[in-house]
């Protein structure tokens, strides 16, 4: 419930006869609760008293004035502020518009406004207790989708960081309120799903073989031999390539909002410098060959800039990001059916082009990369992202370690 501030702070009405009387800080007023306290202001040193009201019951103003004494007592006691949830979230998601990238910021916008708003924007933002914040995670699982359908334990976990991204800035940056009740909150536990590497390596060299004679053939490999995502290699200008270096320099990447192409920064915020193998510059020469006769081809009609874009249509624009996913589906499902795949061979399974990036991470975790090396790859903030995410991978390799130590051993005796 919306508390409220008595008209004068200071001064509160005299109780009606019939209504308790102040008991310990904490008054009946109409049907609801207040409690008051005194804080100091720092700047004069003069104590006044506070008074805060609309608890449904005495317990709740009780609870309220003890947390708000002990916070006075530190010097911590944040003035009230009427601003709701739905109005600070509105506030807080367009002043991180340019720093977070435009798809999750289209993802941010719409969770807010489908799962958040609709539960607990109308509340004060101050009023918002540990508690409220569970019940909201139930009442998602239970009934939050479209037409109350139960919603899947991940978005649910997505509401939960948004939530306490928020609330967290509430604290720190805005100081709004006094802590994070989102981190208090009883949230429900994620399964864990630990990606799989769809595809062995052999099979991975098959689809390569398979989508070798298409004009996007360098994207996919180059998708599998980094480890990138698909909107970052997307994003790339032959500027960013050093080829003589064998290294690429991956700092933005492309999405598609509401239909639309949009570019920003990669997901951690940062660029990172991959280094590529000679089979990888080969590919990548043979590549740009081939962009330069589609260019000689078309003329004056070429649409792409001096510093175009690695991969482009045929007339030099830059490709829609659902292109290389319709593409992999497509040249899978003509591998799979006769002719194409000969009859000894197994058909290949359905998978993604983030599938590339989970079969670079595994295959070079279980050869015995660093994990620290592995994660700058893939461009991980923290390589503790990297452990997490390939949890299973990780301990598959502590296991041929440990046969590795004790044949060395033996080899040694």
């Amino acid at each position: 419930m919306t508390k409220t501030a008595l008209a004068n702070p200071d001064e509160p009405r005299k109780p009606a006869k019939n209504q308790p009387k102040l008991r310990d800080g904490v008054m009946k007023r109409g049907k609801t609760w207040y409690y008051v306290i005194r804080v100091t202001d720092p700047e004069t040193g003069i104590s006044k008293p506070k008074w805060v009201g609309g608890f449904p019951t005495e317990d709740d103003a009780k609870e309220a004035r003890d947390e708000a004494r002990v916070k006075a007592r530190r010097g911590e006691y944040i003035d009230r502020n009427a601003i709701t949830v739905g109005e600070y979230l509105d506030q807080w998601i367009e002043s991180h518009a340019v720093e977070i990238r435009p798809r999750t910021l289209a993802s941010y916008r719409t969770m807010i406004r489908l799962y958040i708003k609709p539960h607990i924007g109308g509340l004060r933002l101050q009023a918002v207790r540990p508690a409220r914040i569970t019940k909201l995670y139930r009442d998602l699982l239970t009934g939050g989708g479209e037409n109350g359908k139960a919603l899947g334990i991940s978005t649910v976990t997505r509401t939960h960081a948004i939530l306490r991204k928020a609330f967290g800035d509430a604290v720190l940056v805005d100081e709004l309120i006094p802590s994070n009740p989102v981190e208090r909150a009883k949230r429900p536990k994620a399964v864990l799903n630990e990606p799989d590497a769809v595809w062995t390596t052999a099979q991975l060299r098959t689809f390569l073989g398979a989508v070798g004679r298409h004009r996007l053939f360098a994207f996919y490999h180059l998708a599998a031999y980094t480890g990138a995502r698909r909107g970052e290699l997307l994003n790339l200008r032959w500027s960013s390539l050093d080829l003589d270096a064998k290294q690429i320099t991956i700092s933005g990447s492309t999405g598609v909002v509401a239909g639309e192409r949009i570019e920003g920064a990669t997901k951690s915020g940062r660029s990172r410098v991959v280094s590529i193998d000679d089979e990888t510059v080969t590919v990548l020469r043979e590549h740009r060959k081939a962009q330069a006769a589609d260019k000689l081809l078309v003329g004056e009609k070429w649409q792409g800039a001096e510093d175009g874009y690695v991969f482009a249509t045929g007339w030099g624009e830059p490709i829609h990001p659902d292109t290389v996913g319709w593409l992999m589906t497509k040249t899978i499902r003509a591998y799979n059916k006769p002719p194409e795949r000969p009859r000894s061979a197994e058909p290949l399974p359905h998978a993604r082009v983030h599938d590339l990036r989970h079969i670079h991470a595994t295959t070079l975790l279980l050869a015995g990369v660093p994990v620290h090396v592995v994660a700058a790859r893939l461009g991980h903030a923290d390589p503790a992202i990297t452990l997490r995410v390939y949890a299973h991978v990780v301990r598959s390799a502590e296991v041929a370690a440990a046969d590795v130590f004790a044949r060395v051993m033996n080899e040694a005796a």
